[in-house]
């Protein structure tokens, strides 16, 4: 079983930054693919970047490529979702997730374990 507990959100103006983290427990993430999605009202929780096991990352190329950036310390047992020119449409609840190895893949079912989400609000 992996834990995962994510902190950071909070209400910032357009244009701000906030960095999100997810504290694991329970496992190493070593071995994990991590995660984060988002779910804004009204809508399906949405892809945002993967970090697969074995190095690399992936974006939502529409919209979040460039401006923001996922990382990990496996030694920390935790990942960050680093959000830069932050934009109203990027408020939602964001969560951090987790698989068992393989490729960072984009639909929600793919994944086993989930964060609480936290909650990030972009004022105009």
């Amino acid at each position: 079983q992996v834990q995962l507990v994510e902190s950071g959100g909070g209400l910032v103006q357009s244009g701000g930054s906030l960095r999100l983290s997810c504290a694991a427990s329970g496992r190493t993430i070593r071995t994990y693919t991590m995660a984060w999605f988002r779910q804004a009202p009204g809508k399906e929780r949405e892809f945002v970047a993967g970090s697969s096991w074995s190095g690399g990352s992936t974006y939502d190329e529409a919209s979040v490529k460039g401006r923001f950036t996922i990382s990990r310390d496996n030694a920390k047992n935790t990942v960050f979702l680093q959000m830069n020119s932050l934009k109203p449409e990027d408020t939602a609840v964001y969560s951090c997730a987790a698989r068992g190895g393989g490729r960072v893949r984009g639909l929600p079912d793919d994944y086993d374990y989930w964060g609480q989400g936290t909650q990030v609000t972009v004022s105009s």
